[in-house]
């Protein structure tokens, strides 16, 4: 007697259809989700008209900027909440219909809910409602890092505080100049990047509407009309904004099937800034100001998550050297859309931190495991670090397609694996320990300077 074989996973959405591929639903969900998130900009729904900075000022920085609820009400969505949520919700049920427990198909359906969760964080603009699903999706500094339940996201950021503070830029090399134009900026970028992308078309362009000096798009860079560049400023620009995050959108558009590796969820907010900046001191034209810049926002967010007002925060950059245009500025990141008084913050800004200390490890661990080949990877789209194990197991199937557009120190990566398989070997020989010892003797030459 022939036994009875259970029915096969055709790929039919109904009968009669015809016959769908793994690869085809699989891209016909992710071009779902593409279509879905188009209309959400989050950093747009939460920004300051500029008129709030002028207010701010002419109240000779005392005034609590009059942002709350109210002030968002009058900032429009662009989209409806309700509809773009159960849009997100098809897409999960999608994904669970014709996927199953596929871990692929998972990665597509955790990024939708991830994006309901980034509408009602939307939704509560002003409140501390905001600031719950902030940290639902950033995170908190309090946060651990993974397999370490003790170490704090803001323990790194205050021990990296300790050791930039202590640098002066005075002795480490010539300061460069900020004498570049904006308009000469965007010439030489354009130049650089077209050289760079040889097979895409990049767009350097000039913006009276940012308050960074330099944003990036998916196929573009905008450059603030007013701001003034030096050469150092430009190459960070290039390997920031052109090598990482312009890169990993055309990458990302390149993908045939895993189609989301396109879009900037929330999910992978931390391993594209974090790779963005270990780049930068990779290439060696990040510096100790640029540095501290950064980690000050994740110390901003933490003491703003702590109960400090918009005032405080704002006073804290001010003792800490920045001027008031720049204190303003930086203060705003961490209550855009949160709680003006303190306790209910924005928390995206501790990517920074979070995604450098998550990165460098990666690679470290990469070169350890004598997997150097994962490391290109990093730049196959706008994914999250736990991610690409998924993806690179599936990409002899076609599933993911290998990055065109990868940095050239990933591309050689022999001084690159040097540098991190030394750096491995310094952490199994309690580098800690000898750290301490040369500690030691500097602070005894330091006496002997200061007796002279």
């Amino acid at each position: 007697m022939q036994t009875e074989l259970p029915p096969r996973d055709d790929g039919k959405s109904k009968p009669g259809a015809p016959w769908r591929s793994y690869k085809e639903r699989l891209a016909r969900v992710a071009q779902r989700l593409v279509e879905a998130q188009r209309p959400i900009r989050i950093l747009n729904a939460v920004k300051w008209d500029h008129s709030v900075f002028e207010r701010f000022r002419d109240s000779k920085w005392r005034s609590l900027p009059p942002v709350d609820a109210d002030y968002y009400a009058h900032v429009p969505l662009g989209f409806d909440p309700d509809a773009t949520i159960e849009e997100f919700r098809g897409i999960d049920r999608q994904v669970r219909h014709e996927l199953g427990d596929d871990l692929v198909g998972k990665i597509v359906s955790e990024t939708a809910l991830q994006f309901v969760d980034a509408v009602e964080m939307l939704r509560g603009r002003g409140t501390k409602r905001f600031y719950e699903y902030s940290r639902r999706l950033y995170g908190s500094p309090k946060d651990t890092f993974i397999a370490d339940d003790v170490t704090q996201i803001r323990d790194v950021a205050l021990d990296l505080y300790d050791i930039l503070t202590q640098l002066d830029e005075a002795v480490l090399g010539a300061k460069p100049p900020r004498d570049i134009p904006a308009e000469r900026a965007v010439e030489v970028l354009n130049e650089r990047l077209r050289t760079y992308f040889e097979d895409d078309t990049i767009r350097v362009i000039l913006d009276d509407g940012i308050v960074a000096d330099a944003a990036a798009g998916s196929d573009y860079i905008k450059i603030r009309r007013a701001a003034m560049f030096s050469e150092r400023d430009l190459k960070l620009l290039e390997v920031h904004e052109g090598w990482v995050h312009v890169a990993t959108s055309l990458n990302g558009q390149r993908q045939p099937v895993a189609r989301w590796l396109a879009i900037g969820s929330p999910r992978v907010a931390a391993s594209q800034e974090g790779l963005a900046a270990l780049l930068e001191v990779l290439t060696l034209c990040s510096h100790p100001s640029r540095a501290r810049r950064l980690n000050d926002r994740v110390l901003a967010v933490d003491k703003a998550e702590d109960g400090a007002s918009f005032l405080d925060v704002f006073e804290w950059f001010r003792t800490e050297g920045y001027d008031e245009e720049t204190c303003f500025w930086s203060t705003q990141r961490v209550f855009r859309g949160g709680v003006l008084g303190g306790g209910a913050p924005f928390t995206k800004d501790i990517v920074y931190t979070k995604g450098i200390v998550s990165g460098y490890n990666f690679l470290r661990s990469a070169i350890a495991a004598g997997r150097p080949d994962l490391i290109s990877w990093l730049f196959v789209g706008k994914t999250a670090l736990e991610d690409l194990p998924v993806l690179v197991s599936r990409a002899h199937e076609g599933v993911v397609s290998p990055p065109r557009y990868i940095p050239p120190i990933f591309r050689d990566m022999n001084g690159l694996a040097i540098w991190l398989g030394i750096s491995t070997f310094w952490g199994r020989m309690r580098g800690h320990a000898i750290q301490v010892h040369y500690e030691k003797l500097f602070n005894v030459l330091a006496r002997e300077t200061q007796g002279r």
